[in-house]
């Protein structure tokens, strides 16, 4: 899930080098921190949050297939 979220991140950002993503697992749950520079947090998120939601749709679909829950967090 990790390389999921670091590849749409990389297709999204002026500086691909600063993608990085972290799984953190706490019971039944796996959060994923997504860390980008500074200066594309902003195409991360999108307007009015879009591209936000969009990827954790994405998340969301793909940790069904692997029957577990996973959640997607973005680091400023």
């Amino acid at each position: 899930m990790k390389e999921l979220v670091e590849e749409i991140a990389k297709a999204l950002v002026d500086k691909p080098e600063a993608v990085s993503a972290a799984e953190t697992a706490a019971g039944d749950a796996t959060t994923v921190t997504l860390t980008v520079a500074p200066e594309d947090i902003g195409k991360v998120i999108g307007k009015q949050g879009r591209t936000a939601r969009s990827m954790r749709t994405v998340v969301n679909a793909a940790a069904s297939k692997l029957d577990r829950r996973y959640q997607l967090e973005i680091a400023e």
